[in-house]
């Protein structure tokens, strides 16, 4: 095994490796691992890298002499800047039962109001979205290597109970059972219904009518995120086993909670790094629902990339909702005219029809 830009992301993996008769560790990241009661003396640590590990006193100092280089633990963060892995729904709402402001991701966000810039906050939302990203290239590596994903984009507007959820919600059933990985901003409204219809979508139609049925009792996150977060928490236990489905959410919208459907959740600081990932990964093609600025936002970014992109790199993209998009918010027209004598010209579509979208990606 070569050790060169390795990633070692747990402790189990850093002895295996030293059990294996490994002896240089340079090219070795260790993200957030303890490594109290190791002995680095057998080994050459010049050109390792040591990311908010814990270690024994006076070992950092002695590692560093040696040629190892080491990002510190940042204090007074509530979360781990050099994670090594995305989110899960019940880890940010680890908390939830004495309240939304006690869950992780509630603390996260009161912490990024209340936490003047500075250095240290720079440097560990920095790291953070870095490790984010890291961990989702390796989601890609691996898991997802081959699947084609549809990214389904819509604001947060459309509460549970309303038709346009339900629609979303058997948008994204569709989509799973067609075989498509369903990537959303992860948030709630249009986006936790697409999420909800994917994971949902190995079970028969009836599953999800039941959970349509439950999470309109709890509508909207306002006034309490706790009851709403719960709601969907019932609706996971009784289908805990679901398909993989993507949400990338941001804390720079953290009045809009994420959505616990997304089986994988990539939570960024940085709105922007956030929706040129979502964009970026949404290869199979994207549907935009009805949605206000940013919603209008992604579909002229996710456009502007088509308009210079050739070839195969040219993404579909299907406005769903012929009114909305041609006389409440009249995207379509200008859409259609920069599309005009380019490659992307063929690759977009103005539809009513859910069943036309899915075709059209296929």
């Amino acid at each position: 095994m070569s050790a060169r830009n390795l990633e070692v992301e747990d402790l189990s993996q850093f002895r295996a490796l030293v059990a294996d008769g490994e002896r240089s560790m340079s090219g070795w990241h260790l993200q957030s691992l303890d490594l109290r009661g190791q002995d680095f003396s057998g080994l050459r640590v010049s050109g390792a890298v040591f990311l908010g590990c814990q270690l024994d006193e006076g070992v950092e100092l002695k590692l560093r002499a040696r040629g190892a280089l080491l990002f510190p633990q940042i204090p007074g963060v509530p979360f781990d800047p050099y994670r090594s892995r995305l989110y899960s729904g019940a880890e940010l709402y680890d908390g939830l039962s004495e309240g939304y402001e006690q869950s992780l991701d509630g603390r996260i966000y009161q912490w990024s109001l209340a936490t003047e810039r500075s250095l240290d906050t720079s440097l560990a939302t920095a790291m953070h979205d870095h490790s984010i990203g890291d961990a989702f290239e390796e989601l890609f590596d691996h898991e997802l290597a081959g699947q084609r994903v549809v990214g389904v984009m819509g604001g947060h507007a459309s509460s549970r109970g309303s038709e346009s959820y339900a629609a979303a919600a058997r948008l994204g059933a569709a989509l799973g059972a067609a075989g498509f990985t369903v990537a959303t901003g992860g948030g709630p409204g249009a986006m936790e219904a697409a999420n909800l219809g994917a994971w949902l979508s190995p079970q028969p139609t009836s599953a999800l009518d039941w959970a349509l049925e439950r999470l309109a009792e709890v509508p909207d996150f306002r006034p309490s995120v706790q009851q709403w977060a719960l709601a969907a928490q019932q609706v996971l236990a009784r289908f805990p086993e679901g398909a993989t489905n993507l949400g990338i959410p941001t804390w720079f919208y953290g009045h809009e909670p994420p959505n616990i459907f997304a089986s994988r959740i990539a939570k960024y600081f940085a709105n922007a790094v956030r929706e040129a990932i979502l964009l970026e990964r949404s290869q199979g093609g994207i549907i935009f629902l009805p949605g206000a600025a940013g919603t209008v936002q992604e579909i002229f970014q996710d456009g502007c990339e088509n308009y210079y992109a050739s070839g195969a790199a040219v993404a579909p993209m299907v406005l769903l909702g012929r009114e909305y998009w041609t006389d409440q918010l009249p995207v379509w027209p200008l859409l259609r005219k920069l599309a005009e004598g380019r490659g992307m010209a063929s690759r977009i579509l103005l539809t009513d029809s859910a069943q036309e979208a899915l075709d059209f990606l296929e």
